[in-house]
């Protein structure tokens, strides 16, 4: 009997083995586009798949019987149909467009669209994820053309920043969707303020030049328009774990309540990263947290964002000098155990976008940003006039100098609106933008003496400086693209830019400030594009943009020279094409600069160096982008840009310590390159998918000579370097979850030492025994951590 049980089970169990199939298809668009990460659940049964980059999908070991096949993709209508397993024959879905309004039209107003005459770059949030084991944008970014970034404590976690055709951070406009992010006194973006912010990142468009019209920031060289999370119609839950170099690690749980009777929906993600970093002590702890929700209706959407991050990173802000890059790449001068900064930034943005008839769209968002926090220093041996104290007289020694612990804090909040309206008209030919935006920002700059090694006439938090500022920012923009006829497009984008700036009070070099300045700029763009019908959109564009000085350029400058308005002119010329396995952009630009402002060693009447205009500059060149797919397990793609980037004359100023009263040299330089631009910079990407759900990337960066300052000197240089990364993705879909996914990513595997970034000063010296002088130049860098890996495990429900 107990035999004959044991039959009968073994029997069973093997006749429901038998008893299952696979069920594969293909997810397409009305236009015929494989699409790529659709949701592809059976209901019920816990079983599903995500469709690949040809839009296919396959589930396995499905018992027979019937089932409801539901398949879903952001943007479109879902689809849902009773099977019956076995099915011979291979699914063939067409997702039509979601008759809902989406969430991509609160961005709509601030990009471009394929008929905009500009040059541009998407980057999907299925991209940025390859890569995103905690390290920052910047980074993640490393890979689109003309871009270098960079790590101060050199693993991509901390302090990090990019440049894009030469242009920093402080030249690069970003908005998040659509509302302004970068600093606006220092223009300057701090993306540490954001820890693991790229998880909660739908896309982001990258524009090259002055691009549209946008919101906050001047675009002087760059912007990067992001856009957050866009809802989900289905509940989920996600667990994100990484580990890797120099014991670092990332936690993220990020949980969504899907449509909530098809109208309401809430997502959240709370993170923390950790890193000791690659140069000494310069580690980085870090908390973020992403909340989102809202009403989502057929023709109106209303949502609330709140965007949080706090940072401790320890400073790694002065750089290698480069007599130890040799034998300490990872020195760092700071052995105060909390010579830290920390700073915490809450972002509150309140959207709505709706249709307003047939024709109409509107876009509206308040913002409020607060942000407050401080960076510690200890100082050895400074002197008290420094700080405002009188010298210290202790049983008859006066004392002058001591040891000091010092705080210089940010409390500063920014807030305000920004709007479009958009009207196209029923037969596409006119499709009209009218927006812009009013911002203020309120902050207090202040230090504080938190300990002395010799005690003096001073309290605990005493203020030795303190001064406020505030900033108004108004914009604004209308855009129109106009069909002349088939194919051809004209466009024309108009922004009026008003900013007032005023700052009161002690800098922290103990100097009294005051300044009031208003600028009212007008920045026109003009272009064309046209669409051969096979796959081609050729284009051309003028723009102008124009910028006001940062807050230092103000409050260093000399009392008698006021920094002018920086001015440029671009040229955009270019093709788009698409056509089957390729894809690609080619294009020309060419950017004219009057009057921008460069570090030129000048010295302010309190011994700081300031920047100065310089009359006439400009960057020009060629960039090419490219994707071909050579077969189902083969893709490459690779960006290249070579460029001329020139100051035709500038004026250099350099300290001369070899006379008895001190003095600056002065040396005329002509024709030399702008600091921090390599005449070549390039990428290049090979896929390799052996099987399915398994890819093997090999990531490869270029990136040129950058001179550190503008004199065009080979000593004081950054040397070119090339590193190559490898990442490898594997995805499952086991029954009880809906995706796990295991990432390994090496980076610099060939172990190259190199620096993206640096700085530089020179002075003269008396030379020892004669009555001549040398010069000195000091160059500092930052270099970057030799082979290092970061590995993670992502699990979706």
């Amino acid at each position: 009997m107990k035999k004959s049980v044991f039959m009968l089970a073994i029997w069973l169990v093997s006749l429901s083995a038998f008893a299952q199939s696979s069920l594969r298809g293909i997810v397409k668009s009305t236009s015929g586009e494989g699409l790529l990460g659709a949701n592809v659940v059976l209901l019920g049964t816990g079983r599903g798949s995500n469709s690949d980059l040809n839009g296919n999908f396959e589930i396995r070991n499905i018992p027979d019987g019937k089932y409801t096949l539901r398949i879903s993709y952001l943007g479109f209508e879902s689809f849902s149909q009773e099977i019956q397993l076995p099915n011979p024959t291979e699914l063939q879905v067409v997702l039509s467009p979601s008759s809902l309004l989406t969430e991509e039209f609160i961005v709509y107003a601030t990009r471009a669209s394929e008929r905009t005459p500009t040059t541009f770059k998407m980057v999907d949030r299925s991209d940025i994820a390859k890569l995103n084991l905690g390290q920052d944008i910047p980074v993640l970014l490393n890979f689109t053309p003309s871009v270098v970034s960079f790590s101060d404590a050199g693993a991509g976690v901390g302090y990090t920043g990019l440049r894009i055709r030469g242009s920093d951070q402080t030249r690069i406009n970003v908005t998040i969707n659509g509302i302004p992010l970068n600093d606006a006194e220092s223009h300057g973006v701090f993306w540490v303020n954001k820890p693991d912010f790229a998880s909660s990142v739908e896309n982001i468009q990258i524009h090259r030049g002055v691009g549209t019209s946008t919101n906050g920031a001047a675009t002087f060289g760059a912007s990067m328009n992001i856009q957050t999370d866009s809802h989900e119609k289905e509940a989920y839950g996600e667990v994100d774990n990484s580990f890797g170099s120099f014991n670092t690690r990332r936690h993220m749980v990020k949980v969504g309540s899907g449509l909530i009777n098809n109208r309401w929906g809430f997502d959240a993600r709370l993170s923390q990263i950790s890193s000791d970093g690659f140069i000494d002590r310069a580690f980085s702890d870090l908390k973020s947290y992403f909340l989102t929700g809202g009403y989502y209706g057929e023709n109106h959407v209303v949502k609330m964002n709140i965007i949080s991050g706090k940072e401790q990173t320890y400073q790694a802000w002065e750089g290698v000098p480069e007599s130890l890059l040799q034998t300490n790449r990872t020195f760092n001068p700071y052995t105060y155990d909390n010579q830290t900064d920390n700073y915490q930034q809450d972002h509150y943005q309140l959207i709505y976008t709706g249709n307003l008839g047939s024709n109409w769209k509107a876009n509206a968002g308040l913002h409020y940003t607060y942000g407050r926090g401080y960076y510690e220093q200890f100082r050895e041996n400074d002197r008290l006039s420094n700080y405002g104290l009188d010298p210290i007289v202790i049983g008859g020694e006066t004392i002058s100098r001591t040891d000091i612990i010092r705080r210089r804090w940010l409390d500063n909040d920014f807030f305000g609106g920004v709007f479009s309206f958009n009207y196209v008209t029923d037969d596409d030919k006119w499709n009209v933008i009218f927006g812009g935006g009013a911002n203020r920002y309120d902050g207090d700059h202040f230090g504080e003496i938190i300990w002395m090694g010799t005690a003096g006439n001073t309290q605990i938090r005493d203020r030795y400086y303190e001064n406020t500022a505030v900033k108004d920012d108004v914009n604004l923009y209308a855009k129109a693209t106009w069909e002349a006829s088939k194919g051809l497009f004209l466009f024309a984008d108009m922004q009026f830019r008003g900013i007032d700036y005023s700052f009161v009070g002690v800098n922290d070099d103990r100097r009294d400030i005051e300044g009031d300045y208003q600028f009212r700029f007008f920045n026109p763009k003009l272009g064309l594009s046209y669409e051969t019908g096979n796959g081609e959109t050729w284009y051309v564009s003028y723009a102008v943009a124009n910028r006001e000085p940062v807050r230092n350029d103000f409050t260093d400058s000399q009392v008698d020279r006021t920094p002018k308005h920086e001015n440029l002119q671009n040229i955009e010329a270019g093709i788009r094409t698409q056509k089957g396995n390729l894809s690609y952009n080619a294009n020309f630009f060419y950017m004219r600069y009057k009057d921008q402002l460069v570090l030129t060693g000048q010295l302010n009447d309190v011994g700081a160096y300031i920047r100065e205009n310089v009359a006439n500059s400009f960057r020009t060149g060629i960039e090419l982008d490219a994707a071909y797919r050579l077969s189902p397990k083969w893709t490459i793609s690779g960006n290249l840009t070579l460029s001329r980037n020139k100051i035709e004359e500038f004026t250099e100023y350099i300290d001369d310590y070899s006379v008895e009263d001190f003095r600056q040299e002065v040396i005329v330089h002509t024709n030399t390159d702008i600091a921090f631009s390599p005449k070549i910079i390039s990428a290049a990407i090979i896929d390799f998918r052996p099987f399915k759900n398994f890819e093997v990337s090999l990531l490869n960066k270029y990136v040129g000579n950058q001179f550190l300052d503008n004199t065009q000197n080979e000593s004081r240089m950054l040397n070119s370097f090339m590193t190559n990364d490898l990442r490898f993705n594997y995805a499952l879909r086991p029954r009880f979850v809906k995706n796990l996914e295991f990432t390994l990513l090496v980076n610099n595997i060939f172990n190259r030492m190199y620096e993206p970034n640096g700085y530089t000063f020179s002075y003269f010296l008396p030379l020892e025994g004669t009555t001549g002088r040398e010069l000195v130049t000091e160059n500092f860098f930052y270099p970057q951590a030799g082979t290092n890996f970061l590995a993670g495990v992502k699990v979706r429900f």
